[in-house]
Order: structure tokens, then C-alpha cells, then sequence
């Protein structure tokens, strides 16, 4: 069948035309934020307290086997040993416990002031893209291919799959090297924690197989 001739009148320049690219068009990813919003039906944040109450007496105990080491060698048991020894090992306690408090305050502060870590509602959820910044992405739950719990260390994770990997593909290259360990293990750099949350895991696991309404598979 032969195509009509195109009607007359001047036709508008190529620049004006729609561009379509190489392949189609694509389904374009879901919103990203710099911070989760707080307006949905249920809101997780971190829990200073829980991280604080796990990471302090590990640099306590830490500090405490160093500086035993350290005074095993610095005090002999015989007659050389000094009073100056004695303050020497108690200025380097004093600075080890410095130095590990403020590293361990940090971290803190690093993981916790990006504000919440997970908001979900009925037409889907916000999770964060990197585990140190408040960075996030929002996904339909028809657009959530599962939901898992794994351990990281210490924590206990929320690590959410997306349907479509292109999601993790525009968040740029910090995030990409931020959540590349995550994506290593779980092959999702989507997580939030459960372990440190300020809701106990069973509330959030609750909340979130009665939001998603059983549209996608949780574990």
C-alpha cells in the first residue's frame, strides 16, 4: 500500500519535530528526592539511641584491650618503671578514646541526619539510594520485584529489589559507589535498616505487607 503524499503547506523545521531515541522510547524512572518525605501513612527513621547504645561499649571494649596492650609494654613489672610511664599510658587512653568517640559520633551523625529512612503508603514506597546520605527514590509497589531481610555486620536490613534495574542507573556516580557494596551482596542498593530503626522490625514488616496488599513477594 503506498503512503499518502504529506499535505501541503510549509513543513515545520527539523528541529521542531519529535526526536525519538535510538530504541524507543524507555519508561522513565521513578522520582528522586533529597529527602523522604514525611506526609505518608507510615514513616521510619534511625534510632540514635540504638546505634549508640551497640557502637559505644564495642570502642569502649576496643580502647580498653589497646591500652591494656599498651601498658603491658610501657609498665615492666620490675623497678624502671615511673610515674611518667604511668601518666604516658593514660594520656594515650584518654587519646585513643577521643579519637574512637569522635570517629563513632560521626558515623552516627553521617548515617542519621539524611532524615527518614523508609515512607510507604498504598500506591507504593520512598527508600533510600545511599546508606550515608538522605537521598531517595520513589517506587510503585507494581514497580517492586521483591522484598527481602538480610544482615550486614551488626544490622539487620530492609533490602528492596527493584522490578526494573534502570532505577539505580540516574542517581549518579557518588550514590553508585556508596551503595556498590549493598548491590555487591544483595543486588539492590535500595536498604533500610531494621535493626537501628526507631520501629521494631515486626511493626515495619507489618506495615509493609499491608500496604503493598500482596502485589509483590516478601521474605
Amino acid at each position: 500500500m503506498t503512503q499518502p503524499p504529506p499535505p501541503p503547506g510549509p513543513r515545520p523545521p527539523e528541529w521542531q519535530r519529535p526526536q525519538v531515541p535510538p530504541g524507543g522510547y524507555q519508561v522513565p524512572p521513578g522520582p528522586v528526592a533529597k529527602r523522604i518525605p514525611e506526609d505518608l501513612p507510615f514513616v521510619v527513621r534511625h534510632s540514635k539511641l540504638k546505634r549508640a547504645a551497640v557502637m559505644v561499649p564495642i570502642v569502649l571494649l576496643l580502647v580498653l584491650v589497646l591500652a591494656c596492650a599498651v601498658g603491658r609494654l610501657a609498665l615492666p613489672d620490675d623497678a624502671n618503671s615511673t610515674s611518667g610511664d604511668a601518666v604516658a599510658v593514660a594520656f594515650f587512653t584518654l587519646c585513643l578514646l577521643l579519637v574512637f568517640g569522635a570517629a563513632v559520633t560521626l558515623q552516627i551523625a553521617l548515617v542519621t541526619s539524611g532524615g527518614p529512612v523508609l515512607a510507604a503508603g498504598p500506591a507504593g514506597l520512598w527508600i533510600k539510594t545511599r546508606p550515608t546520605r538522605g537521598q531517595a527514590i520513589w517506587l510503585p509497589w507494581e514497580g517492586v520485584e521483591r522484598i527481602s531481610r538480610r544482615r550486614w555486620g551488626l544490622e539487620r536490613l530492609l533490602v528492596v529489589t527493584p522490578r526494573d534495574p534502570r532505577a539505580e542507573g540516574n542517581l549518579g556516580v557518588f550514590t553508585a559507589v556508596d551503595a556498590s557494596l549493598l548491590k555487591l551482596f544483595y543486588g539492590s542498593g535500595f536498604t533500610a535498616p531494621l535493626t537501628f530503626a526507631d520501629r521494631r522490625e515486626s511493626e515495619i514488616m507489618t506495615a509493609i505487607t499491608q500496604l503493598s496488599a500482596g502485589r509483590i513477594p516478601i521474605t
